[in-house]
């Protein structure tokens, strides 16, 4: 038997999943990050009551329709099933804003890192705690929810990324990696977890409002690089794979975002380095040995996985324009 057979047949294996804006991804790998095998699903995201969203019912048969495409990948490769992995981790788009309630339930459809209708909670956000917030971070699409006097925000007991949501349907555990939680709420530099001093005075905004949970008890736990965030349990071995031939038990890494899997994937995640990612959305990234001592509204500062301050340039709209035009050569071609 080959090495990369004996590798899957021991479940010597790798598992890493990321939810992009137009695919869902999966890859396999052996201990020495040899890729063994590929799986994707083709997704997209819907404008529905002025909201860029994808259903609940989207990511999770998107989930399953993307590992069923890599366990397919590897039955004809390998003549094998995957029955257990050593590891997983899941990435998705960063930031953007699910809601729960005490029963777990989505309050409302997710609101994507693509919506701009936050502009007046993260000006007033911004001005407040003096650290640029951008359109797209989760505090941003709360403080607006509470702007607007939207009725569900009276119910939420947890607000998490769609990386987040995924791993807690995985492991049970209400965890994110720190890269992501760093568009969910500012991170101190010094203590690596929310800024408490923020926290206090976004309290102190939502004060007269008198809701029944205070800022830091509804997100999630920040886990650096490196830490164990949980277990595959049975029942998130079945959201996975509904067949019931993946083994629950592997540990998972904590849940990240793609500007912080793009930082990995470069090896830019010492200060002094940098990276650019070019997808449905651009961005740049600088790895720095310190926060910006002053707010420039062009500049988002978020971290590493592991902490360290990153300075970031994002701009919603990249390759979009660039896919609908080579669709439409596609179709000029297959008509031709």
């Amino acid at each position: 038997m080959n090495t990369a057979k004996q590798a899957i047949e021991d479940g010597n294996t790798f598992l890493g999943i990321e939810f992009g804006s137009t695919r869902i991804k999966a890859i396999l790998i052996d201990a020495n990050g040899n890729t063994l095998a590929q799986g994707s699903h083709e997704w997209e995201n819907r404008l529905e009551n002025h909201m860029w969203t994808y259903s609940q019912e989207d990511i999770e048969n998107g989930l399953q329709c993307c590992y069923r495409n890599l366990c397919d990948q590897v039955q004809t490769q390998y003549q094998l099933p995957i029955t257990q992995v050593r590891g997983l981790g899941i990435s998705a788009m960063m930031h953007g804003y699910l809601a729960f309630d005490k029963n777990g339930q989505l309050l409302v459809p997710f609101r994507t890192w693509r919506n701009t209708n936050t502009g007046e909670a993260a000006d007033q956000l911004t001005d407040a705690f003096s650290f640029q917030i951008p359109q797209r971070w989760s505090i941003a699409h709360l403080y607006q929810a509470i702007l607007n006097q939207e009725d569900h925000v009276k119910d939420i007991t947890y607000i998490t990324t769609l990386a987040g949501f995924v791993h807690w349907k995985l492991t049970g555990r209400k965890v994110l990696g720190m890269g992501d939680a760093a568009g969910m709420f500012p991170i101190d530099s010094h203590t690596k977890q929310y800024h408490t001093g923020m926290m206090d005075t976004f309290q102190s905004m939502i004060a007269s409002y008198r809701y029944p949970w205070r800022i830091e008890q509804i997100l999630p736990e920040v886990l650096s690089a490196g830490v164990c965030a949980g277990s595959l349990t049975e029942a998130g071995a079945r959201f996975l794979d509904p067949s019931g031939t993946l083994q629950a038990g592997c540990p998972l890494c904590p849940p990240e975002g793609d500007a912080g899997t793009g930082m990995v994937a470069t090896n830019s995640v010492a200060a002094g380095t940098g990276n650019v990612s070019a997808g449905t959305s651009i961005f740049s990234m600088v790895v720095m040995d310190h926060y910006l001592q002053s707010v420039h509204k062009e500049i988002d500062l978020v971290t590493t996985p592991d902490g360290l301050p990153v300075a970031m340039v994002h701009c919603n709209n990249c390759t979009s324009d660039l896919n609908a035009w080579i669709h439409l050569f596609r179709e000029f071609a297959d008509l031709a």
